[in-house]
């Protein structure tokens, strides 16, 4: 049965219409303009009031770890899932979580073996509630390097090796391809900015990755970390906390994308009290840095896609939401903010038919009691959110 969203502002995922009506057929949308001029297929079909309210594109999250939970001890928590069947069932509860908090697209970021993969695809067969998933399955680092010791990551080393390797994810069902560029805060015995792959070997593996028509997300701290997965070509910097000038110029120049994460920090420092002590020492060191980062982006004009890490130390699936109202607390406006989660992330993502309301596109849709785009905490409590057509959270008024 087709449903008419009546009299509703609108946010299309570019620009915001007052008083316009959206038509949802066939998990489409089949029509978008002003609510006076509404077809008249749209008298026939279920009636939403959306007086007083405000609709968006359904919300993209471009860096989440569907196979964590966002425990104090993440080290801890992989440690202990010691079997890819263990990690599909986390991620089968966290991807319905995130689908409930209005988030209908994701791009996970490494996780156990094939567990997320094999999620993604029962997501696409209609055999489990969740969002769309991009999964990287398991994420590139050196040997030794940050995440190898969590089982998200593979070791692997040299451009030959690099090539293989992305190969591999791919052959097993990878729809994104991570590398891990610098070390990390969440690996102890590595210093968050260490510099990890040559330039040789993440040229390799963007080329490998893109000829084979997959995003590429670099996990980035370390300046000269983030300029080698510039050059290389990556889609988009995962952090980028030290970005440096020439960083921030060379984005611009190739049309990168940042994605700030600002919630992985923030779980952890604001928690130092839970969280392990080396991860809380590198955290700390880092949020001026990030916040002085993203700015940097900001006066540069990179553009920036939404993305919480979650997953991370009290850094919860559906805190999609939450990162929306860190940025603006960090510098975005509430219409830059809430591009970032919708037609920015999906430029990134290279899915055209997500990140808007216009005919066509495919009808993920959130509706709020009020305007985020007039006060951005609005968007901290969807009333209703539709995937493909389909009512999955929240319920008719």
């Amino acid at each position: 049965m087709p449903t008419y969203v009546s009299n509703v502002t609108l946010f299309d995922g570019s620009n915001v219409r007052q008083r316009a009506g959206v038509l949802v057929a066939d998990g489409r949308v089949e029509w978008v303009g002003s609510h006076a001029r509404a077809t008249r297929s749209a008298r026939g079909a279920d009636q939403i009031d959306g007086r007083g309210k405000t609709l968006t594109p359904g919300l993209i999250d471009c860096h989440v770890h569907l196979c964590f939970d966002g425990s104090a001890d993440f080290a801890g928590e992989a440690r202990e899932m010691t079997t890819d069947a263990a990690a599909t069932v986390k991620a089968v509860r966290n991807a319905a979580r995130t689908l409930d908090h209005g988030v209908t697209t994701v791009r996970d970021l490494g996780g156990r073996g094939d567990s997320v993969i094999q999620v993604a695809r029962g997501v696409e067969r209609g055999l489990l509630g969740g969002p769309r998933i991009l999964a990287a399955g398991r994420a590139l680092t050196i040997t030794g390097g940050h995440g190898h010791q969590i089982g998200f990551a593979r070791e692997v080393d040299g451009p030959a090796g690099l090539r293989r390797a992305v190969r591999e994810e791919i052959r097993a069902g990878a729809t994104a391809i991570k590398l891990v560029a610098t070390g990390g805060v969440l690996t102890p015995g590595i210093t968050h900015d260490f510099t990890a792959f040559t330039q040789e070997e993440l040229d390799a593996a963007v080329d490998e990755a893109h000829s084979w028509s997959r995003v590429v997300g670099a996990h980035a701290i370390g300046p000269e970390g983030i300029v080698r997965a510039i050059r290389a070509g990556v889609d988009s910097i995962e952090h980028g906390s030290m970005l440096s000038a020439e960083g921030a110029r060379l984005m611009k120049e190739r049309g990168t994308f940042h994605v700030p994460t600002i919630s992985a920090i923030r779980g952890i420092v604001d928690h130092a009290q839970e969280v392990p002590a080396y991860a809380v020492e590198k955290a700390t060191a880092l949020v001026e840095l990030a916040r002085d980062g993203f700015r940097r982006s900001l006066r540069t004009g990179v553009r920036i896609a939404c993305g919480t890490d979650a997953g991370t130390p009290f850094n919860p699936h559906g805190n999609t939401l939450v990162e929306i109202v860190r940025m603006v607390e960090w510098g975005l406006s509430p219409l830059q903010a809430m591009r970032s989660a919708t037609s920015n992330a999906a430029a990134l993502l290279r899915l055209p038919d997500v990140g808007v309301v216009e005919q066509g596109a495919a009808a993920d849709l959130v509706l709020f009691g009020s305007n985020p785009l007039e006060e951005i905490r609005a968007v901290l409590e969807p009333a209703l959110v539709i995937k493909a057509g389909e009512l999955v959270a929240g319920s008719m008024p």
